[in-house]
């Protein structure tokens, strides 16, 4: 059968520097950082005590606040991400057309903040402090099952668990599932809301948190030669992407088109990184899109501020795209956000579309001494306007799972 063409008509966003895509791109263009010390918790104890949190935010405008106190953040930021998406889109859902349109919305931890909130009201209370709202207000796949409930999608609905490469995984296997006929539009993303004592204290052990404690605006700092670790962040991406043809016939606004999508696996380590792995990545999404190295301008990287992952990074890049790596503008919106984790890839494609759709790279913040070793343009500390007819974005995750996405200016 001939692969179906698939296009982005429709984005949604929550993260640090904003509550929605027009504030958050706005920000994110202008090199705002969202990354503050951590109010969510007394931190004061712990080795990492900034974060990137999503400010500002009011569930109760968006959601029904009965079914909304129900709910883990995870849950209202995806599901505020989403309604975002599907409104910008002009997707109109009826009685015909509900059948072919789904949900593939995932998270990397989920309602890990209610998990602890139950445990310790468990540990006070026994039993009968346990809400009975407590499982379906924390479990991964509830974005996705609250959404298609909210809009009567009775197409796919399914949730990918994937660590850091769940938003990008979410939205490749939702492209997949339109290609071959399974749906003609899907709603896709990522969504995080780990900012909690034990998610904190467990990245800190493994030393994968930066210790920039008294400066969080410049705390992340991919491919600087000072970047000590990264940052988490929250929030959520979501996207509406949809057949070529479906698009063109209801008259949509298209940002771009998604035409290639890879995946591999390290088989390597469960938290160290190999080149071999995203090198393949990013060629199998390639390959996919059917295009040429060279036609690639632009790379939203994984780029979260560690020392190893950095530079792991760059030699993939380097190896995938041998000379025309010099010519590529490579970004990190990390330097902004944080690490959102689950939710990263679903964010930071909203990005790249943008890129694509407005032809410009957002500035990789905080390179005040670029490491000689990372030797890329990194559209550093300022953003620059380029031509990009195809761009790439990059995830990759614990346990060695790595995602990459192609988007074409149409």
């Amino acid at each position: 059968m001939n692969k179906r063409r698939v296009v982005v008509t429709g984005l949604g966003l929550i993260t640090p520097v904003g509550i929605g895509v027009k504030e958050s791109w706005k920000n994110i263009l202008n090199g705002v950082s969202g990354i503050t010390n951590i109010s969510k918790f007394d931190a004061s104890n712990f080795k990492s005590q900034v974060a990137g949190e999503v400010q500002s935010f009011d569930p109760d405008l968006f959601l029904n606040p009965k079914d909304s106190r129900r709910m883990d953040t995870f849950i209202q930021f995806g599901l505020v991400a989403g309604i975002e998406a599907i409104q910008d889109s002009g997707l109109e859902v009826t009685e015909e057309n509900s059948e072919r349109i789904g949900v593939s919305i995932g998270s990397g931890i989920g309602g890990i903040n209610l998990i602890e909130t139950t445990s310790d009201n468990f540990d006070q209370g026994g039993p009968r402090k346990v809400s009975p709202f407590f499982v379906p207000g924390s479990i991964i796949n509830m974005i996705s099952g609250n959404l298609s409930i909210m809009y009567g999608l009775k197409g796919p609905n399914i949730s990918i668990v994937t660590a850091c490469t769940t938003g990008t995984h979410s939205i490749g296997d939702a492209s997949r599932i339109i290609e071959y006929g399974d749906a003609d539009v899907m709603i896709a993303g990522g969504s995080e809301a780990a900012i909690t004592e034990l998610t904190v204290a467990g990245f800190s052990a493994a030393k994968a948190l930066t210790q920039r404690n008294d400066d969080p605006k410049t705390a992340s700092r991919p491919w600087d030669k000072d970047r000590d670790g990264f940052v988490i962040g929250e929030g959520a991406g979501v996207m509406v992407i949809e057949e070529y043809e479906h698009a063109i016939k209801r008259g949509a606004k298209i940002y771009c088109e998604l035409s290639g999508y890879g995946m591999s696996a390290d088989a390597y380590h469960i938290t160290a990184p190999s080149i071999d792995g995203p090198k393949r990545s990013m060629l199998n999404a390639i390959n996919n899109a059917g295009i040429n190295l060279d036609e690639i301008g632009y790379i939203n990287a994984h780029g979260t501020s560690t020392q190893l992952g950095d530079l792991n990074e760059v030699n993939a890049i380097k190896e995938t795209f041998n000379k025309h790596a010099y010519d590529l503008v490579v970004n990190s919106t990390k330097s902004m956000t944080g690490h959102l984790l689950g939710g990263a890839g679903g964010i930071e494609a909203v990005f790249t579309a943008l890129a694509i759709h407005h032809q410009i790279s957002p500035p990789t913040m905080n390179i005040f001494n670029q490491d000689a070793e990372c030797d890329l343009d990194f559209s550093a500390n300022e953003a620059k306007e380029i031509n990009i007819r195809a761009a790439l974005k990059n995830n990759f995750g614990f346990g060695g799972t790595n995602g990459s996405l192609v988007f074409k200016r149409v």
